[in-house]
């Protein structure tokens, strides 16, 4: 069957083009956004990637068009699908029917961690020998590749609760039926599609009534947004974590780069590893518990993780430029933000901090959040905005409630020229959720001209 994908450069997309690819369909796909790690694992599949959404992609008429949800009505694509009466479905739609059917699905969700606490997950299952598939929403350093089909009826899922497709608002998650669901956090986010928090609360109860009666809910204790949600109702096994309780964790270093787990007060092991902060703790703990509902001993979960070797662009350090050491991150959301900088402060004591921000996310350019943006900072030494002309000054409140120096940047060029000028040691931490001008290549390229690249 011959599969075109419209949206296949996302990282959600881009994943299940790699499964249908696995399944021996013949894939193709357009997007407007070709940019690595996505656009690199795609081409190794063999899977053709055209710029754009012309009409002319989808001709001959591919057998079947899986559609994006970042695709809406307008769309020179869209309209040329529904004027030819092509047949289509949304991504999630055909992982649920094609992939996830009859296995023991375990689902990731909440605000934040999604993707390292998945890749987390299935980490410890492989290394158990128990051969899950997964589809996670960026490339675990485990694995090289963000999706696989498996072997076993174990599938880890990045359960997003963005919209499905332009013609299915429901969250992506309802589709996916999970026997093992975390719940790690809830915020508001996604402004553009969710008016408020409740409305986020509603979708992740859809999720709770369909796990079932013999599944488990995985969550914190310390979550008030959850705990709403599952007094709505929850007919499933609960578990809950949290710091210092009888099932849990205990800090060992304070920047979470070791830590004690504990469950029904023994204490299970120690994990010692290179990521730092407190959420990426908290995401250990939710994926050790989750690995122990398919079976894998807690002990066992505890060794693999002191293994775990990260996610590309989660904190990934792209080079040391005699001591300007370069991190590339995710972080878009002003919590993801702060916990970031805080797990990096903690680490490297008084050491200079810069960070470099894109506010790219569709929540951040409508305006939410804005006011907490310079608290979200603080654990910096300094913070480069990125403002082009379309965002119209609307950083301008952030720069000057900021209590660190901060400055607004209009162009890619003068923020690569700004970070030339630092000499180190400082820690350069470009956040994005997207490709940011290709800053991260230019940057790279610029310092390695200056110096030999270390500790990459």
């Amino acid at each position: 069957m011959h599969l075109h994908i419209l949206g296949v450069c996302g990282t959600f997309m881009g994943s299940l083009a790699q499964l249908a690819r696995e399944l021996g369909h013949q894939v193709t796909g357009s997007d407007e956004n070709v940019y690595p790690p996505m656009s690199d694992q795609l081409r190794a599949a063999g899977i053709e990637i055209r710029e754009g959404y012309a009409a002319d992609h989808l001709q001959p008429a591919p057998d079947l068009v899986v559609v994006g949800n970042a695709l809406s009505r307008g769309n020179p694509a869209i309209e040329y699908m529904l004027d030819a009466d092509l047949a289509y479905t949304s991504g999630p739609q055909w992982l649920s029917e094609h992939v996830l059917r009859g296995r023991h699905v375990l689902a990731v969700a909440g605000t934040h961690g999604k993707t390292t606490c998945a890749s987390m997950l299935a980490w410890i299952l492989a290394n158990a020998g128990l051969e899950p598939g997964f589809l996670i929403g960026g490339v675990p350093g485990n694995f090289e590749v963000s999706a696989r089909l498996g072997r076993s009826p174990f599938f880890v899922v990045e359960a997003d609760e963005y919209d499905t497709a332009f013609f299915d608002k429901r969250s992506k998650f309802v589709h996916y039926r999970p026997r093992t669901a975390v719940l790690n956090n809830l915020e508001y986010d996604h402004a553009d599609i969710f008016p408020d928090l409740a409305a986020i609360q509603r979708q992740f109860h859809h999720l709770l009534r369909i796990v079932p009666g013999a599944g488990r809910v995985i969550l914190p204790h310390d979550e008030p947004a959850l705990d709403d949600v599952l007094a709505m109702g929850c007919w499933s096994e609960e578990q809950r974590f949290g710091e210092g309780g009888e099932t849990g964790f205990r800090l060992v270093s304070e920047d979470g780069s070791a830590f004690e787990v504990w469950a029904r007060g023994d204490k299970a092991g120690e994990v010692q590893w290179p990521l730092t902060g407190l959420h990426n703790v908290r995401n250990g703990v939710a994926a050790l518990l989750a690995a122990r509902h398919a079976g894998v001993a807690l002990n066992d979960a505890v060794a693999s993780l002191c293994n775990f070797a990260g996610v590309k662009r989660r904190m990934e350090l792209l080079g040391d430029y005699h001591g300007v050491r370069l991190y590339d991150d995710f972080a878009h959301h002003p919590t993801a933000i702060a916990t970031t900088l805080e797990g990096l402060r903690k680490q490297v004591g008084d050491e200079r901090i810069l960070a470099v921000i894109e506010p790219r996310s569709n929540t951040m350019r409508m305006g939410e959040h804005r006011d907490r943006l310079p608290d979200a900072v603080q654990c910096a030494d300094e913070v480069l905005w990125y403002e082009p002309p379309e965002l119209d000054g609307a950083l301008e409140s952030v720069v000057a409630r900021s209590r660190i120096p901060a400055q607004r940047l209009a162009q890619i060029d003068a923020l690569i020229e700004r970070v030339r000028e630092e000499t180190g040691p400082v820690h350069v931490v470009i956040m994005s959720n997207g490709g940011f001008g290709g800053i991260h290549q230019k940057l790279v390229r610029e310092l390695d001209k200056t110096g030999s690249k270390k500790g990459c």
